[in-house]
């Protein structure tokens, strides 16, 4: 199974082509990212264990998705507080069910340590066709209450995924009871109370060391921010 799929056995051509997309997503982030900060050297990004830090956190295009109870989520809704998201869809057989459970974990202990409210936790399902907001509600709910959940068109997905450099693509399988699956990428996104990217988290994940993470970056927010107010 390919570490950033959510099928096993993908084939080999198509390994080299969602390392490709891989690729071209990483340059067309970092092409974007900083043709927006040309002036000014390069900040220091804070030192991760488990994640990449973005100098510039980025901020989300603005985007229309549903989520699990049936209202609207815009990228406003993400704002005032920090947000743990990563992309799947319900029937996934392996990734999401790791993903979420790495939500537990850090959900667990996390709480509420970083300084007030402790983070959200989103799952955005790249496979909006079946998982309707009633099937969603199900899913993330069975791992916990609080845990989010959101689609939207394909547009929209498109345009969310391209922010937070992630793949996905629908594959067709005659031998699956469902008739196709989703393959997408497995990393974990931290989104900082801005409504901006602000680190990556790839697979395999470490709930102690991500922990971890999320308390520098947590800290140094804060710094930032009392630095502005002085």
């Amino acid at each position: 199974m390919s570490a950033n799929s959510s099928q096993s056995g993908f084939a080999a051509p198509v390994v080299v082509a969602v390392a490709l997309l891989a690729a071209l997503v990483g340059l067309w982030l970092g092409a974007d990212w900083y043709g927006h900060r040309q002036a000014g050297p390069i900040p220091a990004a804070p030192q991760l264990q488990a994640g990449t830090a973005l100098p510039w956190p980025k901020p989300l295009t603005p985007f229309v998705m549903t989520d699990q109870d049936g209202r609207e989520m815009t990228e406003a809704s993400l704002r005032g507080q920090w947000t743990f998201a990563a992309i799947g869809y319900t029937t996934c057989p392996d990734i999401c069910p790791m993903t979420m459970a790495t939500f537990v974990a850090l959900h667990q202990r996390i709480g509420t340590t970083a300084g007030g409210q402790g983070p959200r936790f989103l799952l955005i399902s790249v496979d909006p066709e079946r998982d309707t907001p009633e099937r969603f509600a199900q899913y993330v709910h069975h791992f916990h209450p609080d845990f989010l959940g959101a689609t939207g068109s394909e547009e929209v997905l498109k345009g969310v995924t391209r922010d937070l450099g992630a793949l996905y693509m629908r594959v067709e399988d005659p031998n699956s009871a469902l008739g196709y699956t989703m393959d997408h990428s497995a990393s974990i996104y931290l989104i900082d109370p801005r409504g901006q990217l602000a680190a990556i988290f790839s697979p395999p994940h470490d709930p102690t060391l991500m922990v971890q993470d999320f308390m520098t970056l947590a800290s140094a927010a804060r710094h930032q921010t009392q630095s502005l107010e002085k």
